[in-house]
């Protein structure tokens, strides 16, 4: 398998792909609390070469860094009966949650780093003068319940101005389960590269050629499948077309191996820092 994926990998480099990308799913979940500054820092130290993060949205309209559009009291410590949903609090709101005081028992590494408030998308941002690193930035929107977020173009909006802002369009992904946002994005800003996120468990999260073509046809140029539905002959398929193909979340050496003998373009992962440790051990990075 070693050499086999050594090959693999030699072949795609000698045809202009780049070296496998690690992406820090939630900063560095594993270790730390997740979509957190102290999360997104570790990501950078030990050389992630992206920040995978969650946005949702507060009632004055700031972007706010949670995979949840409820404030997550089972990782989150806050005022008593206070209002979770984070659509229906100000920033100022949000900032009375302690989101590292508890650490995630789901993940017996992670430290937990009591006083760590729920950071701003501004503030992850502002990380970006430390690395040449990119940013993965996902857009949680759910058409079934649209309280809990703008509207898809409002929400689209909010993400291109904070990116332009700070000049980092050619650093940035946008990518959604809900493709209203990611088409959005590509109507106000075709410099931005969007990724289509499938979810597990749904017949059409398969990554198969006529779901492949559809991106595709939409101008999609990255397919996030997750990890259980990719193949060889998958990828092979989305690289014909020019796509790349980048699935989430893989976190043990087995998928990390099949997913390399696959010839996929990038994996998030919960732990960045032993997926980069794999790839050294197997001479791949």
């Amino acid at each position: 398998m070693k050499l086999w994926i050594a090959l693999s990998l030699g072949v795609g480099l000698l045809m202009g792909q780049s070296r496998l990308e690690v992406q820090g799913h939630r900063g560095a979940r594993a270790v730390m609390p997740e979509n957190t500054l102290p999360a997104f820092e570790y990501a950078i130290r030990i050389g992630a070469d992206v920040l995978e993060l969650d946005l949702a949205v507060t009632q004055d309209n700031v972007l706010v860094v949670s995979h949840d559009a409820h404030i997550n009291n089972k990782i989150c410590a806050g005022p008593e009966g206070a209002e979770r949903k984070i659509r229906a609090l100000t920033l100022a709101q949000v900032r009375q949650w302690d989101c590292g005081a508890k650490a995630n028992p789901e993940f017996p590494k992670q430290k937990a780093v009591p006083g760590t408030k729920i950071p701003t998308l501004e503030e992850i941002l502002a990380l970006a003068v430390r690395g040449k690193f990119h940013f993965n930035i996902e857009t949680k929107s759910d058409p079934r319940q649209p309280d809990l977020q703008p509207a898809p173009a409002e929400f689209a909006r909010l993400v291109v101005e904070a990116v332009r802002k700070r000049g980092l369009a050619a650093r940035v992904v946008i990518q959604s389960f809900d493709w209203r946002t990611i088409d959005e994005v590509k109507k106000i800003a075709p410099e931005i590269r969007v990724a289509a996120l499938h979810p597990a468990g749904m017949a059409d999260a398969v990554l198969r050629l006529d779901y492949v073509k559809a991106m595709h046809e939409r101008g999609y140029p990255i397919a996030s499948p997750h990890y259980r539905f990719v193949s060889k002959d998958k990828v092979a398929q989305a690289h014909q077309l020019g796509m790349k193909v980048v699935p989430w979340t893989a976190n043990d050496a087995k998928v990390w191996d099949d997913l390399l003998a696959a010839g996929v373009d990038g994996i998030i992962t919960d732990d960045p820092a032993a997926l980069i440790e794999h790839l050294k051990s197997k001479g791949l990075r």
